[in-house]
């Protein structure tokens, strides 16, 4: 959604939007062949001017299946972005101790795999074990793109994992399944444990109401009660595969209902300068 409408809720200096893509220019980045679908073009400088509207410092890039393992889009906004951002890399079995560093030099600490059915289904799960032992050894962590239907199924593998793993949309349990769904409820448990993260991004996937997605607040306040040092935040833009298109802002104005200030504080700032080396 075009919009030049700035949040009311003003956020912290140094605030970390943990999730965005950016797409194109398709003349020098163009999608993967047998990409699951196609994006409208969105590049780094639609980025830069999103965030100076939302009052946004840093970003983090998390990697699409538009692009598979081709990061050079991602890594390439990074490299311009003065140390603001940091990347989220798609990898396959060709990468290896060269192809690594050069995404770690490229501002690049973590790995993401997907589970869901109309972005390619479920992983090859040899591949993600051997992908995440060979990342903890950097210091990386594992981003898991799940919805309730894949926590349910893979719960036995998810609570194998003993580096750190940031779970993306808060699960994707949809809101009529209410917070006693057995999926919520594997995530709250998961996150007693000091490797598990979660993002309280995604509002607008797992509301059933509709703009401006208030009835996703009860699932993003007991994420942040259950685990207010290991919350990250994210807009999502440009929103891929959604049902209602946002205007950020009104995902800003969302997060004073998520939290107080000072926990806010941490969502926004401090636990993603921890997690990705912000200064």
């Amino acid at each position: 959604m075009a919009s030049d409408r700035r949040p009311n809720f003003v956020l912290p200096s140094g605030s970390c939007d943990t999730h965005v893509h950016i797409w194109g220019p398709f003349d020098r980045y163009p999608v993967a062949k047998g990409a699951p679908y196609t994006p409208p073009e969105r590049t780094r400088d639609d980025l830069v001017a999103l965030h100076a509207r939302l009052g946004v410092q840093r970003a983090v890039i998390v990697q699409t299946t538009v692009y598979k393992s081709d990061n050079r889009a991602m890594l390439d906004g990074i490299a311009a972005s003065n140390g603001a951002w940091r990347g989220v890399a798609l990898v396959d079995e060709s990468f290896g101790d060269r192809e690594y560093q050069a995404l770690h030099d490229g501002g690049v600490r973590g790995v993401r795999f997907g589970f869901l059915p109309h972005l390619g289904g479920v992983p090859d799960i040899a591949f993600l074990r051997r992908t995440a032992d060979r990342i903890a050894a950097m210091g990386w962590h594992l981003v898991l793109h799940v919805d309730f239907n894949s926590i349910l199924a893979f719960e036995e593998m998810l609570r194998s994992l003993r580096l750190t793993v940031v779970v993306d949309h808060m699960g994707r349990v949809p809101v009529p399944e209410g917070t006693d769904h057995p999926a919520f409820r594997i995530l709250l448990d998961l996150l007693r444990d000091p490797n598990w993260w979660v993002k309280v991004s995604g509002a607008e996937r797992i509301s059933a109401a509709g703009p401006p997605f208030r009835d996703a607040v009860p699932f993003a306040r007991k994420l942040i009660e259950a685990a207010p040092d290991r919350t990250l935040w994210g807009t999502d833009w440009p929103h891929p595969n959604v049902r209602w298109e946002p205007d950020e802002a009104e995902l800003v104005d969302l997060l004073p209902e998520f939290a107080d200030a000072a926990a806010l504080q941490r969502v926004l700032v401090d636990n993603p300068a921890r997690l990705y080396g912000f200064p």
